[in-house]
């Protein structure tokens, strides 16, 4: 329990902006004994100790009285002030963990329901201690002083204990080992829910976190995990009065528990960079990995202070125990009790061999459950057919490639199976080009190569202008433009054109400079303070703008120069068109880059799904660049009148209606929700590599249990099912 000494202790310490490690150093005292005494763990410190603590954080002489009578139990003494209140960014930042704590159990509890893990129940997924060598010394493990020793823990459970087991380890790092589909992330799943249910109201968050993204050589562990966490939950962005943004402190407060899934998943070559950035953190965690990457590593070093337990396979009893409950009894059997009576009966049938071979893991379970027993009309016997399965490779090929026809095999479906796992198989090898687990909406179509990915925006995003303004030129009346349907279309394709090169120029601009918001935005706008942002995106912004401007300028400047100015471009020949377009590209630059300063993290309570974040982008780009459209269209409309010397009644129309349309284009190529508009939404469907509805189809799957979500983002199910479904495409 949390005591008046451990408050006052932590109070001190993020008052010095101190992490426990530096205290630790500073003090010479051990990081697991400031963890202790923070945490209550420690109720009666030694008085050697408290003024170990009370030099390091140079306490004036009242606050040193006050952390020696806490440390006793005693009442501040005579002329000493109660513990001062917590200050607000303090406070902020437990009500941060506690908005945090709510929307990771709704997550998961919500992950755990559709992947339908209690229904009927749990498969029984098992652990024993791993072998020593890779594991650290126990001394370690139990952080004990230099000469002294340690007994071994008691480390052996199943998924019900997983929490209990935990809390023995006294350094509080616990590996998980398991082969392909053996349950770890369904474990790690579970960990989270039950350390939440007993997390203390000061206690550590424990989140989830897929390694695979990590690039340890680039990335610090800290500052990547609170990275995941603004991801995830953008309302973390708010900053402090030291500038560190919430996700931020609550790392460095230690008040997450990371839980990292799939350190297998890291791409080749990072791991042993990966385990040394985990070596220099003493923050406590669960990590998740198959045991050959693991232990590739763990020859030379293993993780630090860190216990470590591997999966158990699934036996014959927990099959008949499970899988009969699955599915409903016909004249008092399941399909699956002539499978199952033959697997007892006759194990050492070839047929017998292969099938209990493949249903030792959860994930082959999963399958078979979901082809034979939630669909009617599938006769799991055929899986005892050697003739079709000769081997244990082709049972698993076989439930494998089953998996989606039978999960899309719906009558109410609105996707056709046939195509559907064409789209799926370019979503994994989507993700294979990545290099990364996770299926991000503002991601998709970003593998094709700069110079394409320029083009299609260009010639999409400039499509739409030169149809609306060719259909605006024919039905109004200016002198520039004339009336006519050659002339509307000529003035359509110059549109198209000039535009066109306008934002495909913009948008490799923005790739280059990293001026393109390309990450989703997460942000409202504020009326005040945002600095720090605008001195940090103004420039590249600026240069954006400008670098779309010179494209426009420069096609305006040949039509011009060709005698056909397009609505009524302001100048005569190259250089007007070039000037008019620099001069409306600067505009945008600085408009746009002035609106950094603006910004301002969401709720902190917000928790990102990928639909929420999606119609969260939208809803913040749309009015933005249709209002910038519109400010740019009163500005060429001033220049055209200042050209003229009078305000042209018939490009009054012109420039009202098509500056917004223009300012919207411009949010395609610049921002992840335009991005998302022209590649995943008509270029990919365009090629047939996915369907209209994009949004709909990823979230079907996630219900249908092929995709889960993580977050803002969604990932397969398992890695086996992306890699099958990548191979097979």
């Amino acid at each position: 329990m949390t005591s008046q000494f451990s408050v006052l202790l932590r109070r001190s310490r993020r008052g010095n902006g101190l992490t426990q490690e530096e205290l630790a150093e500073r003090s010479g005292l051990s990081v697991r004994t400031i963890r202790r005494l923070e945490t209550g763990e420690s109720a009666n410190p030694q008085l050697d100790t408290v003024r170990l603590l009370a030099d390091a954080l140079d306490l004036g002489p009242d606050e040193r009285a006050r952390l020696l009578a806490a440390a006793h139990g005693q009442a501040d003494p005579p002329g000493v002030n109660d513990v001062p209140p917590e200050s607000a960014f303090e406070r902020r930042l437990a009500e941060a963990a506690d908005g945090l704590a709510h929307a990771v159990r709704a997550r998961w509890d919500r992950e755990e329901e559709l992947r339908r893990i209690q229904d009927p129940c749990p498969l029984p997924v098992r652990w024993q201690p791993a072998p020593d060598d890779v594991m650290d010394h126990w001394e370690n493990i139990c952080r004990v002083s230099p000469g002294r020793s340690a007994e071994p823990v008691d480390l052996a459970g199943q998924l019900d204990e997983i929490a209990d087991v935990y809390r023995r380890i006294p350094s509080g790092r616990l590996v998980v080992l398991g082969r392909a589909g053996s349950g770890k992330s369904v474990l790690a799943v579970r960990f989270v829910l039950d350390m939440l249910k007993t997390r203390p109201r000061d206690g550590a968050v424990p989140v989830l976190f897929s390694l695979g993204s990590w690039n340890p050589t680039t990335t610090g562990f800290r500052d990547w995990l609170a990275g995941r966490l603004l991801r995830d939950h953008p309302g973390l962005a708010e900053t402090g009065h030291d500038g560190s943004t919430l996700a931020a402190a609550l790392v460095a407060a230690d008040r997450i528990l990371p839980v990292l899934d799939g350190f297998d998943e890291l791409a080749a070559g990072l791991h042993r960079a990966a385990l040394d950035e985990l070596n220099a953190s003493t923050l406590p965690l669960l990590l998740t990995s198959r045991p050959g990457e693991y232990a590739t590593v763990a020859a030379t070093d293993t993780l630090t202070a860190a216990a470590a337990v591997r999966l158990t396979d699934l036996t014959a009893t927990d099959l008949v125990n499970y899988l009969p409950r699955t599915t409903r009894k016909g004249a008092g059997a399941t399909v699956w009790d002539p499978v199952l009576t033959e697997l007892r009966a006759h194990p050492e049938r070839p047929a017998c061999v292969n099938l209990r071979a493949v249903l030792t893991t959860p994930l082959m379970v999963g399958l078979a459950r979901a082809i034979y027993s939630d669909s009617a009309g599938r006769d799991p016997a055929e899986l005892l057919d050697t003739d079709r399965f000769g081997s244990q490779y082709e049972l698993e090929d076989h439930l494998l490639g089953s998996f989606i026809p039978t999960v899309y095999r719906d009558q109410r479906s609105r996707w056709d199976p046939d195509r559907v796992r064409g789209w799926l198989g370019y979503l994994a090898r989507h993700l294979d080009r990545l290099g990364a687990p996770d299926l991000a909406w503002w991601q998709l179509g970003t593998t094709m190569r700069r110079g394409s990915r320029m083009l299609v925006v260009g010639l999409v995003s400039g499509l739409a202008v030169g149809l609306l303004s060719g259909l605006l030129i024919f039905l109004v009346d200016t002198p520039a433009a004339g009336r006519g349907v050659v002339n509307a279309l000529v003035s359509a394709v110059e549109n198209w054109l000039g535009f066109g090169l306008a934002f495909g120029l913009a948008h490799g601009a923005g790739l280059t400079l990293g001026g393109g918001a390309f990450e989703p935005s997460r942000v409202r706008l504020r009326t005040h303070g945002g600095a720090r942002q605008l001195r940090a995106r103004f420039g590249p912004r600026l240069v954006v703008g400008l670098a779309g401007g010179v494209g426009l300028g420069l096609m305006l400047g040949l039509a011009g120069a060709a005698g056909h100015p397009p609505m009524g471009l302001v100048g005569f020949g190259l250089l007007g068109g070039l000037a008019t377009g620099v001069g409306l590209g600067t505009l945008l630059g600085l408009i746009w880059g002035l609106t950094a300063g603006l910004e301002a993290p969401v709720d902190v309570r917000s928790a990102v799904s990928p639909a929420v974040l999606l119609t969260t982008n939208r809803s913040t780009v749309v009015p933005q660049f249709l209002g910038w459209g519109l400010v740019l269209g009163l500005a060429h409309l001033a220049m055209l009148a200042l050209a003229l010397g009078h305000v042209d009644p018939g490009a009054l129309p012109l420039d009202l209606v098509m500056g917004p349309v223009i300012g919207l284009a411009i949010g395609t190529c610049l921002t992840a929700w335009g991005q998302w508009l022209v590649l995943a939404r008509v270029w990919l469907p365009l090629t047939g590599r996915l369907p209209w509805a994009v949004a709909g189809f990823l979230e079907d799957a996630c219900r249908r249990g092929v995709l889960r979500q993580v977050g803002a983002v969604y990932q397969f199910r398992h890695a086996r099912l992306q890699a099958h479904l990548a191979d097979a495409g």
